[in-house]
């Protein structure tokens, strides 16, 4: 049967316009699958980018803002309300991030361009391996850290306490990189070696510990540290380039008058009435404490003929100071005063807050002292200072975990002009001079004996004790604010 030719004709157009309606549909839905599947690959990547802009927005105030960062008390790191209070001088407003346990000095809470924001301190599971456990509290302080860090304004730097350092670090780094901000880390010590005083030096927790500090450690835009000695270690053995920022006494560390001396002792003997008189003499016109006198005709005061000897320490009650060393040797002493030595009753104030206080304060309740009495107050810090500058020496029982770095309790003596016995331990010497600004003991029966050689006929002719005290009176260094101005304010400008 032959077909009609524009019957073909209308068949070969309708069968090309189906193809093409066909074609087209093919078309337009391979469209709306690539719409729809580019859209899923663009919208992450769209909120992702508004994320970075969002971290990264700089407005005119940013390069005067800075983080001091701390996973400690606050109140207890004397170095970073420093470096806060330096920052704040040059302009910056400064954020101060740490625990609130116990209370910064008041300049730091009256200084207006000064924003402490308090965090807790954390913890991870209570039961279960002492692995788990680390593992959820180190956890949970990412989290933490991260919410604050990010939160915040952008900072122009985030300046980071080690230790501790873990998981401070990373997190600051990582902050870091997505901010935009400058990365300083100030070295104190390795918090690795403090953790091995507890653990053991072959501890797993202490080996992953060095590789964290060891990988991070480098990845910081600039760094700090306190001795020369670390800054020679940190550069041979971690690739880490330091600026040494040696601890300085601040302005309020001080010789105390007597009049403040007298007002300090009766507020301490409020609480702790070894600081006072045994005897009333307020009958006489006069107010005694256990070292002063005051005319309260006058308001003259004077030192108190007779008085017992103030022998003055400080601690954080951990692992790396042994306060045994020194209770031994107040024994010996207490023996020498028995036994007809021409020595002072002696009053020996241990100041500070930390774990091993309990342990230690029953030593001392356990002791049978006749002529030493040991009061261990915890001060306010506006009288620190206070007490550091009417006492008549310091001891020092810092033993550095590392080596490497110094105790800034000796740094705030040595500013008060008090003179220093000092246990031995690598690179004190860059601080404690033997025989010019103290002395240096390695056992008890050292310091026992160092303790009767300064103190023999007190408080009339102590030669060695009064000729230290000069020596710090003519020597005195820089002041905190001149060694930061000197080796940080470069730094932190040039970026």
């Amino acid at each position: 049967m032959t077909r009609h030719p524009e019957i073909q004709t209308n068949m070969a157009a309708h069968v090309s316009s189906s193809a093409l309606l066909a074609g087209s549909a093919l078309v337009a839905a391979g469209l709306s699958w690539f719409c729809a599947s580019g859209l899923l690959v663009a919208l992450p990547a769209v909120a992702f980018v508004l994320l970075a802009a969002a971290l990264r927005w700089r407005d005119e105030e940013t390069p005067r803002r800075a983080c001091v960062l701390v996973l400690g008390d606050l109140g207890r790191s004397p170095r970073m309300q420093y470096h806060a209070s330096s920052l704040s001088k040059h302009g910056y407003d400064v954020t101060f991030v740490g625990f609130l346990d116990s209370k910064p000095h008041v300049d730091i809470l009256t200084n207006k361009k000064i924003r402490i924001v308090a965090i807790s301190e954390v913890r991870g599971v209570l039961v279960g391996p002492k692995l788990l456990k680390y593992g959820t509290k180190v956890l949970v302080q990412v989290l933490q850290l991260l919410l604050v860090l990010l939160t915040m304004k952008r900072q122009a730097l985030i300046l980071l306490q080690n230790p501790p350092g873990l998981p401070a670090m990373a997190v600051v780094w990582l902050v870091s990189v997505l901010r935009g901000s400058s990365f300083v880390i100030d070295w104190h010590n390795y918090g690795f070696t403090i953790m091995a005083l507890s653990l053991g030096a072959k501890h797993p927790l202490v080996r992953l510990a060095e590789r964290y500090e060891r990988f991070f450690g480098p990845l910081a835009t600039h760094n700090l540290c306190v001795t020369e000695a670390m800054k020679e270690d940190l550069k041979k053995n971690w690739k880490v380039k330091a600026t040494t920022l040696y601890d300085r006494p601040a302005a309020i560390f001080r010789e105390t008058q007597l009049p403040e001396q007298h007002e300090l002792f009766r507020r301490l003997g409020a609480v702790h009435p070894i600081f006072l008189s045994n005897r009333s003499e307020e009958d006489g016109g006069k107010q005694a404490t256990a070292f002063t006198v005051k005319d309260l005709a006058n308001r003259s005061v004077a030192s108190r003929p007779g008085r017992p000897a103030l022998l003055v320490s400080s601690t954080s009650w951990t692992e790396d100071e042994d306060f045994s060393v020194l209770l031994a040797a107040l024994e010996e002493y207490d023996e020498f005063v028995r036994g007809g030595a021409p020595l002072p009753h002696l009053l020996c104030v241990i100041t500070g807050k930390g774990p091993l206080k309990t342990h230690y304060c029953r030593l001392i309740d356990s002791l049978q002292l006749q002529h030493v009495h040991i009061c261990t107050p915890w001060l306010e810090p506006e009288d620190y200072p206070r007490l550091l500058g009417s006492a008549d020496l310091g001891v020092c029982l810092h033993k550095s975990s590392s080596g490497l770095d110094l105790p800034m309790k000796v740094v705030d003596m040595f500013g008060c002009c008090l003179p220093v016995c000092a246990v031995h331990f690598h690179c004190l010497q860059e601080l404690v001079q033997p025989g010019v600004n103290g002395l240096v003991f390695r056992d008890q029966q050292q310091l026992a004996a160092q303790l009767k050689s300064l103190l023999e006929g007190f408080p009339g002719s102590c030669t060695r004790l009064d000729q230290f005290r000069r020596n710090l009176r003519a020597s005195r260094g820089q002041r905190w604010d001149d060694n930061w101005d000197q080796n940080v304010l470069p730094l932190i400008s040039a970026e």
